[in-house]
């Protein structure tokens, strides 16, 4: 099959092995894959990864031996396949599986392929008013709606997004249903003017100096986001760290302590909900696709993908 591989750069190889799903999982033809943060961080050596990337997918099924009643269906799928049987998994922990492999990112094959394999208990259908454009992105919207599940955002609460990226743009769509008093943050314009359009109040990062928020939500991934996240909480307030970080980041702990700021770390989330809000219009992604691209320039697709200012690049990858 038309594969994208990584190690230690791109290629585009079309002998890469169809894999054959094995007990419990489901071979999945991928229809349309999205390039995100992780993809392009994985390219730069992040994890040391080896192997096919990308986890953003919606796609149908083709195999799946133990369950024949999934066979045709339009899905995507929770990228964390956790084994099921160890303490953490038992627990209900099953996206911090110490045994999970993780969808084009950690020891798995992910999306960039014609094919992939995820555990049948990892898929979703896809609800067929929601085309495939806007399905491609329930997974990093289940990722924004963790948030809702961590924490309670009450209506008054004045709440800050920092980062008018992708994950920012999604995390805000979700937050703004909550009623909350909602701010904005980023650098780019453009950007903040497909928030602004939805009645989202924004503003650019250099023309605010002092801010006091209830909860600040940190999705730039920089050294400098988190600092300003940081400085705007309020004490007693909330961070939330919805971004990983390439190294390390310096932080004063002693005053996270004084001022008594807890620190959410959030990832994955419910993809239900997720299908929900686009099934229902609450949340409009399709905005954000900025290019698309056939497997075969994946290469082309990861330089848009990269360049300052864009959003969400598709690889469409099966017809």
């Amino acid at each position: 099959m038309l594969a994208v591989y990584l190690n230690r750069g791109l290629e585009i190889r079309s002998d890469y092995p169809v894999p054959s799903p094995p007990p419990g999982e489901a071979r999945v033809r991928v229809k349309i894959a999205g390039i995100c943060k992780t993809d392009l961080e994985l390219m730069r050596g992040y994890l040391d990864f080896r192997g096919v990337p990308g986890h953003e997918f919606v796609g149908v099924v083709e195999e799946a031996p133990d369950h024949p009643e999934w066979i045709g269906k339009r899905v995507v799928g929770e990228i964390n396949a956790a084994c099921g049987i160890c303490p953490t998994c038992r627990a209900g922990r099953s996206t911090h599986c110490p045994n999970r492999t993780t969808l084009g990112i950690s020891g798995r094959d992910g999306a960039f392929a014609e094919y992939l394999l995820l555990p049948v208990v990892n898929l979703h259908e896809v609800p067929p008013e929601i085309p495939d454009e806007a399905a491609v992105f329930v997974e990093p919207l289940a990722a924004a709606l963790e948030i809702l599940q961590q924490i309670h955002i009450h209506p008054t609460d004045r709440v800050v997004v920092l980062g008018d990226g992708k994950l920012g743009q999604l995390v805000a769509q979700v937050l703004q249903l909550t009623g909350c008093d909602l701010l904005v943050l980023g650098r780019n314009r453009n950007k903040l003017d497909l928030l602004a359009r939805r009645g989202i109040p924004t503003a650019r990062v250099d023309e605010v100096e002092e801010l006091s928020a209830d909860v600040v939500v940190e999705c730039t991934g920089s050294p400098e986001g988190f600092h300003l996240a940081r400085r705007w909480v309020r004490p007693r307030g909330t961070l939330v760290l919805k971004s990983t970080y390439h190294g390390t980041v310096e932080a004063n702990l002693t005053m996270v302590a004084v001022d008594e700021v807890a620190v959410i770390g959030s990832r994955c989330g419910p993809f239900p909900p997720a299908l929900r809000l686009l099934q229902r219009g609450l949340v409009d992604v399709l905005p954000l696709i900025h290019a698309r691209y056939p497997l075969r320039e994946a290469a082309q697709a990861f330089e848009h993908a990269a360049r300052k200012g864009v959003l969400k690049v598709l690889l469409d990858v099966s017809p």
